[in-house]
């Protein structure tokens, strides 16, 4: 029977599994906007939820329980100033998970978990709707192309030395 198991191990131990929320809901509050499997955002999305109801609160045991649970200054500030601020007459679902696709090399359904105020950066003109930058963009293109070139070169430095080799 599988009473009780809302939630899910990842098939880790307690403490690394602990890190990984962590981590997620660090990068979340930090930037607004995370890019993981749908599984763990689901996962994540529950301890984001109520660190930012608890964060409403604004009272000093919210703030303690929050330093206690998440043991990151700038996160927590950030859940009991900004979000405080951005969710005060919400009542609750302040996140929402995108379904962005599958991963290439797994086919993992892959999403986006942000904030339900979130704005992306194409709006505002600096981030195209792939989430590069224009010049990121301009960038890995100039690098494919001197990959193409040298392995054009290397080639030829292979053709010449096999010559030489067989002219001996």
């Amino acid at each position: 029977m599988r009473h009780r198991t809302k939630k899910s191990n990842f098939h880790r131990r307690p403490g690394p599994l602990k890190a990984l929320i962590r981590g997620y809901v660090y990068s979340l509050v930090e930037h607004g906007r995370i890019k993981t499997t749908v599984v763990r955002a689901k996962e994540v999305r529950r301890h984001v939820e109520k660190a930012i109801t608890l964060g409403k609160k604004g009272t000093l045991h919210s703030r303690r329980l929050l330093m206690s649970r998440f043991p990151n200054e700038t996160v927590v500030n950030i859940l009991t100033g900004d979000l405080m601020k951005r969710f005060e007459t919400r009542p609750g679902g302040y996140t929402r998970i995108v379904k962005i696709g599958a991963r290439p090399g797994d086919r993992s359904d892959i999403a986006f978990l942000e904030f339900v105020d979130f704005v992306p950066q194409a709006a505002t003109g600096e981030e195209t709707v792939k989430g590069i930058t224009e010049k990121a963009a301009e960038r890995a293109k100039l690098k494919a192309l001197t990959k193409s070139r040298l392995r054009k070169n290397v080639r030829k430095i292979q053709g010449a030395s096999r010559r030489e080799a067989r002219a001996r």
